[in-house]
């Protein structure tokens, strides 16, 4: 775990959100909730004050995947929501993959119980760990893991 100390650098942490993610708040609240996820990740920010979060959304698959190589770079860890790209983006997959660091992976909603089509991610194996169907909350726990390892 990194520590906040007057030696210690500040621990950062990259929060990706893909394809129709921006319509958070929005877009069938049955599924995704009614917050639009930028008061979402203010909330987020004043909880874990102690270490740097950086938050990227963009629809489109070369931005998403240039992103997950500079966190990879410059973050000691990844939060990755892709949106419907985590059923269908092997390029997004393989930069999960090319990444020395933790990459967990987050769906809002309970993919196993929507469509089939939703039911495989190609991110997963490539993934520390996996939050599925907790809402924006998984966002949290995700956080809380890539603080304690």
């Amino acid at each position: 775990m990194k520590i906040l100390c007057y030696l210690c650098s500040i621990m950062k942490i990259t929060i990706i959100n893909g394809a129709n993610l921006n319509l958070l708040g929005k877009r069938e609240p049955e599924f995704y909730g009614n917050i639009a996820f930028e008061k979402y990740f203010e909330e987020i920010k004043k909880r874990f004050s102690e270490i740097e979060l950086q938050y990227f959304q963009s629809n489109i698959e070369g931005e998403i995947v240039n992103f997950i190589q500079q966190a990879g770079e410059n973050s000691d860890g990844i939060i990755l929501n892709a949106g419907g790209y985590s059923h269908t983006s092997i390029v997004i997959a393989d930069a999960v993959k090319a990444v020395s660091k933790p990459c967990i992976e987050i769906h809002i909603s309970n993919i196993f119980n929507r469509e089939q089509e939703r039911h495989n991610s190609l991110i997963s194996k490539y993934s520390t760990g996996v939050i599925v169907g907790l809402g924006l909350e998984g966002y949290k726990l995700a956080v809380e893991f890539l603080i304690k390892n």
